[in-house]
């Protein structure tokens, strides 16, 4: 079984998700479900179909996260006073490629990645290319639009 990399702040938002879909959005379905039933004829009840698939991605995404969640590993927090010689999961990272602007980014598990949020996953050609280098490297990242170098500037 896959391990899942997750921060301490991911995992609770996952559970918290998770809490969420047993507790309030499965009752919220069975409610839906039985008005839909009780509105006569199911066959050509078009809120019974759409409440029967909302049943099955609720149950599928609690399945979903039960597994991730079972599988996690949580990543320290680098930012707290650990100093790692080579970069890893959970570091915070500066690179420059080229002549574009550096870029700051966190590298997480793919549960967790969110470019925007400026997390990255471990899994991505970036996350790949990076992990297990140190400040200084220059490094080779391999995407299918083509290759290009960047430099680690800063690792926190």
């Amino acid at each position: 079984m896959p391990t899942n990399f997750l921060t301490k702040e991911g995992y609770d938002k996952l559970q918290e998700e998770l809490e969420h879909l047993r507790t309030v959005k499965r009752q919220e379905v069975a409610a839906r479900l039985h008005e839909a039933m009780e509105g006569g004829e199911l066959i050509e009840n078009a809120e019974y179909e759409a409440a029967k698939n909302e049943q099955a991605f609720v149950e599928g995404r609690i399945q979903e996260l039960d597994l991730l969640l079972a599988t996690a590993q949580i990543i320290e927090d680098n930012g707290k006073g650990k100093k790692h010689d080579s970069i890893q999961v959970g570091a915070k990272v500066t690179i420059k490629e080229g002549n574009f602007e550096a870029e700051t980014f966190t590298i997480v598990g793919a549960a967790e990645a969110n470019p925007r949020e400026g997390k990255i996953s471990n899994e991505s050609p970036i996350g790949k290319a990076i992990l297990g280098h140190k400040l200084g490297d220059t490094v080779k990242v391999e995407t299918p639009g083509g290759t290009y170098n960047v430099k680690i500037l800063k690792v926190a």
